[in-house]
């Protein structure tokens, strides 16, 4: 079973007003899906963010959001760049390759040296 593990790829502080606590102390971060099978790492090109107030620790959600903290989410939407999509085999992957790879060059020297 694939393991799901989101990974930070911008994090930055906002002075804008939270719409609750009226404080001036946001957190907005941007992540990365990144999913890790037994066989296979691969890093996808979801994306999801999160804007925290660090006062009252609120998750600040786009509807109650000003034209000022939509303003700051969208200058630093465009400099979060996401890694590239990809797709990585693990060790695993490579043994049970090589175990395949030795276990078919066996049968063909067997079968060629008329041993079977």
């Amino acid at each position: 079973m694939a393991k799901e593990k989101f990974e930070v790829i911008k994090e930055a502080q906002l002075t804008n007003n939270c719409p609750e606590c009226f404080n001036q102390d946001l957190s907005l971060t941007f992540y990365q899906k990144h999913t890790y099978g037994s066989f296979f790492h691969k890093i996808t090109g979801d994306l999801s963010n999160k804007l925290v107030c660090n006062t009252c620790h609120t998750t600040i959600y786009p509807v109650s959001w000003t034209d000022d903290i939509e303003r700051m989410f969208n200058y630093y939407q465009k400099t979060a760049v996401p890694a590239k999509k990809s797709s990585q085999p693990t060790l695993l992957f490579y043994g049970l390759l090589l175990a395949m790879i030795a276990l078919v060059s066996g049968a063909v020297y067997l079968f060629i040296s008329g041993a079977i």
